[in-house]
């Protein structure tokens, strides 16, 4: 994540938190924003476009604001990314605020890879020991991946956790080697 966006994030996250907005609001704000902007690769060229001048592009965001009843903290988030030239990496400013935000609520992002589909009780049993280890509410995203030949690996933001048999097997042949 860039310096840049992560000052925008915080800059946001803290007008959100002063003006008591609801966690599920801004949750379904940002998602309905976000699939907006995803729908639309001529919204996102345009916004981006240095030669569209500001004031075209904030005529744009006051109807798509409109269309989508976003609060005026989100639009004004928005105006000041045209302004500043940085409309472009709206996701990224989105996804550093995310991280912000969950952070904020206790909340921790995981990505757990496992050799092969987990039943829906065994999930939860692994995000309940993950929560444990990372002394967090836990909102997982589950992939698997048979080259890991079994066990787990958990990333929670930078921390990765390696339970698998492939990483298992590669420390063994490391130690092996230092011998």
């Amino acid at each position: 994540m860039s310096l840049f966006a992560a000052r925008y994030a915080r800059a946001f996250a803290d007008v959100l938190v002063s003006a008591g907005v609801a966690d599920d609001l801004v949750e379904r704000q940002i998602g309905s924003l976000m699939a907006a902007w995803n729908a639309s690769p001529e919204l996102r060229e345009a916004m981006a476009d240095p030669s569209i001048p500001s004031e075209q592009k904030l005529a744009v965001l006051d109807r798509l604001s409109a269309s989508l009843e976003l609060l005026p903290a989100m639009r004004n988030l928005l105006a000041v990314l045209i302004d500043h030239g940085r409309i472009a990496a709206l996701d990224e400013v989105i996804a550093a605020f995310r991280s912000w935000w969950q952070a904020r609520q206790g909340v921790a992002e995981a990505e757990i890879l496992t050799a092969r589909e987990l039943v829906a009780a065994d999930q939860s049993r692994l995000v309940e020991k993950v929560a444990t280890l990372v002394g967090a509410r836990i909102r997982a995203n589950f992939r698997t991946d048979p080259s890991i030949l079994g066990g787990v690996i958990v990333r929670v933001g930078s921390a990765v956790y390696d339970g698998s048999v492939r990483g298992r097997v590669h420390r063994l042949k490391e130690a092996l080697s230092a011998q």
